[in-house]
């Protein structure tokens, strides 16, 4: 049976490259009625962070796909360090005491082409007993084949053949000097204890492959498919990250922003991968049935965004196709957050009225606004104003209006009929009787269609910012 995991480390909230990680292997797990494993990978305690732990979680949960299964590294370490002392028994590793080594995974990178210690490497078994025994620091460290000339080699699902010489690999850590597992040793146990099949992760992680294939054939373990995703850039090129690219890289950004989860996983999809029919906007069966390998493209993914509009203009199109297609009771909830202590009923009257007028959730606000408060912000009085009209014109309007309103029925048909025939009265055109109604009521010119709106403010709230309107005019 296909088993995919997702491993992220709590070192950090969850980045958006990290959500189409998990995503990419949730498809492919569903594709082939496989399962999904959570992994967390918290062995990092100096960098660990329960609130980067937390930002995991949300986001995951925010995007609403599941998983199957769900461990910690944590609660592992003694399955990682009985492994790696399984190699060091087979004789494919050997106890560093050099002090630029001890508590290290790896060597600082300044060090240049450090591949090991002849020395260290060569001691003898009872020296290197002895000095263990006596208290000195180690790091365990794998003996990578140096005898004959030697490749490892694998087949990517992404960037097809791949290969390394044993000569280019260091002789990387098992365990560090404290004796808590590398990333390497705990990652491939828990991969074999697992019994993972595919690991798909991000392009980043394609070097470290060759070293985990060592770890899988010196515990005698099946490799996994290994399939190595594109990144995600900036449109500058330069990797995406918080310190350089602000909050627009966290999913929970785009969370409190307004996306719908279905909207932004389908964003994510476009990322880097193509269903090879032109498609875009896909529901969460079509992407699981579309999913391959082969779709995936080799060359990195730009999210496109600016100092002024943060989210890329794909993801807002496609989260305007899915609010527009949304059920109006499903978005009148989702509306809610974004619209604190707004009366419920009121919220579901309004959905109808700005389904079409939004592309985030967020945008409610500003759109809708007017309609959840008891008076309007100030507004510029010349707004109302008609179209070639005047201030003389304007509160003949008003007037007529809060005259006729006061005793219309608040209904579309009835306010429809009753306002047009005060403009042929007034001998005026039906947009230049309709601009000062809207932007009394709504204190601004952009508003959702005016009759509807009409019926949702009530008959005593309009004929009250109609007052205040003629105040404001007079």
């Amino acid at each position: 049976m296909t088993r995919v995991r997702f491993a992220p480390s709590p070192t950090g909230f969850l980045h958006i490259g990290s959500a189409r990680t998990f995503i990419f292997n949730w498809l492919y797990a569903r594709h082939h009625h496989g399962v999904m494993v959570l992994r967390i990978d918290d062995t990092d305690v100096d960098r660990n962070t329960q609130a980067s732990l937390d930002s995991i979680f949300e986001g995951l949960h925010w995007l609403d796909l599941g998983w199957d299964e769900e461990y910690r590294q944590s609660d592992r370490g003694e399955l990682h360090r009985k492994m790696a002392w399984k190699i060091f028994e087979e004789g494919l590793a050997y106890r560093d005491f050099t002090p630029a080594g001890a508590g290290t995974e790896e060597r600082p990178h300044g060090e240049g082409t450090w591949l090991f210690n002849a020395g260290i490497r060569e001691l003898s078994a009872e020296e290197s007993q002895r000095r263990a025994d006596a208290g000195e620091a180690f790091v365990l460290r794998f003996r990578v084949p140096r005898d004959a000339a030697r490749s490892i080699e694998f087949r990517d699902g992404v960037y097809a053949q791949q290969s390394k010489s044993t000569a280019d690999i260091e002789d990387f850590a098992l365990l560090r000097s404290n004796g808590v597992p590398t990333y390497h040793m705990a990652s491939c146990a828990d991969d074999i204890d697992l019994n993972i099949t595919h690991i798909i992760r991000g392009q980043d992680h394609l070097t470290n492959t060759f070293k985990h294939i060592l770890i899988f054939e010196a515990l005698g373990a099946k490799l996994p498919q290994f399939a190595h995703l594109p990144l995600l850039i900036a449109p500058d090129g330069s990797k995406l990250s918080k310190r350089k690219h602000g909050p627009v890289v966290s999913v929970t950004t785009y969370r409190d922003a307004g996306f719908l989860p279905q909207a932004y996983i389908n964003f994510l999809c476009l990322l880097g991968w193509s269903p090879k029919d032109d498609r875009e906007k896909m529901s969460r069966e079509e992407l699981v049935a579309a999913f391959s390998f082969e779709g995936i493209n080799r060359d990195n993914a730009v999210v496109n965004f600016s100092d002024t509009d943060p989210f890329d203009a794909k993801a807002l199109w496609l989260n305007a196709e899915y609010i527009r297609e949304m059920n109006l009771d499903d978005l009148a909830a989702r509306l809610m957050p974004f619209l604190p202590g707004a009366d419920a009923v009121k919220v579901r009257q309004v959905a109808p009225l700005v389904r079409e007028r939004i592309r985030l959730l967020s945008d409610v606000r500003g759109v809708a606004g007017f309609f959840f408060t008891d008076k309007l912000a100030p507004y510029d009085s010349g707004e109302l104003i008609p179209q070639k009209g005047d201030r003389d014109m304007a509160l003949k309007v008003l007037r007529r209006a809060h005259e006729t309103l006061g005793k219309t029925p608040f209904t579309h048909d009835a306010l429809d009929a009753a306002l047009r025939a005060d403009a042929a009265q007034l001998g005026i055109k039906a947009g230049q009787m309709f601009q000062p109604i809207r932007v009394a009521v709504c204190g601004q010119k952009a508003a959702p269609p005016l009759f509807e709106t009409l019926e949702v403010i009530g008959q005593a709230g309009t004929l009250a910012r109609i007052e205040q309107a003629i105040g404001l005019i007079q």
